[in-house]
């Protein structure tokens, strides 16, 4: 039974950290999500405003102007590639966080499976000792009927 109990310590830990692991891998997965939708936005609005510019350069933008926009262009899409870098690092994070989780799932899973096989070992050891108990009860019970049938025909 100490065994069994330790297993079942075994199996509580494992699932703690399993959900530990869970956790981290959605805060992970949020994260990522908020870095890809700033990216999303990030990218609307270089597009907004690069067609803003096409309709000022159409109407007459000055050289001003027209410089202007490209310095901010310039640093809008250094925002861009800064932020798609974020987005590369925190999908590698999921992706590290994922694997981490499915390894402690793994070893849950690993103990679940020792406690169900020591449980049917359990189960099958019973059987045996009730069947042997059985046997030796019907085995004794047949004795003393023989032993009984013959003094009983001794007597005749």
């Amino acid at each position: 039974m100490a065994n069994h109990s330790a297993i079942q310590t075994l199996i509580e830990l494992a699932t703690r950290e399993v959900d530990e692991f869970a956790k981290r891998l959605g805060i992970a997965m949020r994260a990522h999500e908020d870095n890809e939708q700033k990216l999303a936005l990030l990218l609307q609005y270089r597009e907004d405003y690069t067609n803003r510019c096409q309709r000022d350069l159409s109407a007459g933008l000055t050289t001003l102007g027209y410089q202007n926009f490209r310095v901010f262009l310039n640093k809008l899409d250094d925002a861009i590639d800064g932020q798609r870098e974020i987005v590369k690092q925190s999908g590698n994070h999921v992706e590290e966080e994922r694997k981490a989780w499915q390894h402690a799932e793994r070893k849950r899973m690993s103990f679940d499976t020792l406690a169900q096989r020591a449980q049917q070992q359990a189960q099958q050891q019973a059987a045996r000792r009730e069947q042997k108990a059985t046997d030796e009860y019907a085995s004794r019970h047949l004795a003393g009927k023989t032993h009984h049938h013959k003094h009983s025909a001794g007597h005749e």
